[in-house]
């Protein structure tokens, strides 16, 4: 049976294309930098949204009514659904996916109900992946949904509550495990505080921690050997979330002995919400070595809170693949689309344009990025800015055989620092223009 029967495979037809359900940048077998362009971006949807968003919001209802749902979300209708999302990635050419263990199958009345319930949908992702190809980018439990979450999770002040949280992930391993997932996702939703007056945040950082190290040992017991993933979020729902950034998070995984076993999975509206830039984001963590795979989506700048949209701002995916360019890609991370359609794009095809449109952005963005690093530009008249680094003694502070005594006989000698050259801002964002236009 066909979910999607009035729309075909989605195929690049070229920048010329006015066909709304054609590529016109995204041509998979592209290689661009020597690497085929699906390979570069190695694109996930993810099945919260896609699958599960309703168009509800907290001022309203759901506004989508889908063929593939039915009133009671129970087990027969969740395998259901996995089978229309598969259509959608198939037709996608969208080689992975990503999914919470809660978006798939239905809590049951016990734990040991909620574990079966996932085991027969699982069945059903085994039989869609071999079926497609497709495969699983990395999993993630839902840790902050369920009422026993109020206060978190592994930082609970409720040990029940983390006891429960550690079954879970527990069985959301092994399910990555058995799907062949590349990597897998702390996403601590509630790990964060409302008042400090009732919060030992000492204890409560101690105990995520104690979670991730336990996680990590049981995968590894277990036998699955995806990389694991931190996603920084600074607030919403809680006023102040300890994953705040890229730079706290790397300084939480180096204080707990955590810096060889995890790294950064950066989100775009997050890091607005953190008052960053997603290139800020991606900088630091690339830099430090931590960056590992991105959740793809944008966040409207009018608006304080995770809007989730999908991208269409080829400036900020320019800014992203240069990034990337420059620090290798992606080895078992993706762009994960972690974005949702507008509760008032209520046509199933608007799940299409959607995403049709977020990976054109992407490849287009690639492809200005390349271009710019073919020609060396850029990087030549920022390596001319730090010339004065390179001899005398800029480079002799480099090479360390500089202290401050004989840096200031240096400038007791000298006198003044000398001219000082223009940071030249408005001729860097001239450049970059003539690439783009």
């Amino acid at each position: 049976m066909a979910f999607f029967p009035q729309i075909q495979k989605v195929q690049y037809e070229g920048a010329e294309s006015k066909n709304p359900l054609a590529y016109r940048h995204y041509n998979p077998e592209e290689v661009i930098e020597g690497k085929k362009m699906k390979d570069h971006f190695r694109f996930s949807a993810a099945y919260w949204h896609t699958m599960k968003w309703s168009g509800m919001d907290p001022f309203g209802a759901p506004t989508f009514f889908r063929s593939w749902e039915n009133a009671t979300d129970d087990v027969a209708n969740a395998c259901n659904r996995v089978r229309v999302f598969f259509e959608f990635c198939e037709k996608m050419q969208m080689p992975y996916y990503c999914f919470h263990d809660r978006d798939v199958a239905p809590e049951g009345a016990t734990l040991a109900e909620t574990n079966r319930n996932l085991d027969e949908v699982v069945k059903v992702f085994q039989e869609e992946q071999e079926r497609t190809g497709i495969r699983m980018l990395w999993g993630t439990a839902n840790l902050f949904s369920n009422p026993r979450f109020m206060h978190g999770a592994a930082t609970s002040c409720n040990a029940d509550s983390f006891a429960f949280a550690a079954a879970q992930v527990k069985k959301a391993l092994e399910v990555s495990k058995e799907l062949g997932a590349q990597g897998y996702t702390f996403w601590g939703g509630r790990e964060g505080y409302m008042c400090l007056w009732n919060t030992d945040m000492k204890r409560e950082v101690d105990h995520l921690a104690t979670f991730m190290h336990m996680a990590i040992d049981y995968a590894r017991e277990i036998g699955f050997d995806g990389q694991f993933y931190f996603e920084p979020k600074p607030k919403e729902p809680t006023k102040h979330q300890y994953d705040f950034d890229s730079a706290a998070c790397i300084n939480f995984l180096r204080a707990y002995g955590l810096q060889d076993k995890v790294k950064m999975n950066i989100e775009t509206n997050h890091a607005t919400l953190a008052g960053h830039a997603v290139e800020h984001e991606l900088e630091y963590a690339a830099m430090q070595g931590f960056l590992g795979s991105i959740d793809a989506n944008s966040g409207d700048m009018l608006l304080g809170w995770d809007t989730d949209q999908f991208p269409t701002d080829v400036y900020m995916t320019t800014k992203i693949m240069l990034i990337l360019l420059k620090y290798g890609g992606f080895t078992t991370g993706g762009l994960n689309f972690d974005a949702k359609i507008r509760r008032e794009s209520t046509d199933p095809a608007d799940l299409f344009y959607a995403h049709i449109g977020g990976m054109d952005t992407f490849a287009k963005g690639l492809k200005i990025a390349a271009a710019m690093r073919a020609s060396g530009e850029l990087d030549q008249m920022v390596a001319d800015r730090y010339a004065s680094w390179n001899t005398g003694i800029g480079a002799e502070i480099e090479k360390g055989t500089q202290n401050f005594r004989t840096l200031s006989d240096y400038m007791l000698a000298k006198g003044e620092v000398e001219e000082l050259t223009s940071g030249h801002q408005e001729l860097y964002e001239n450049v970059v223009n003539r690439y783009l236009f």
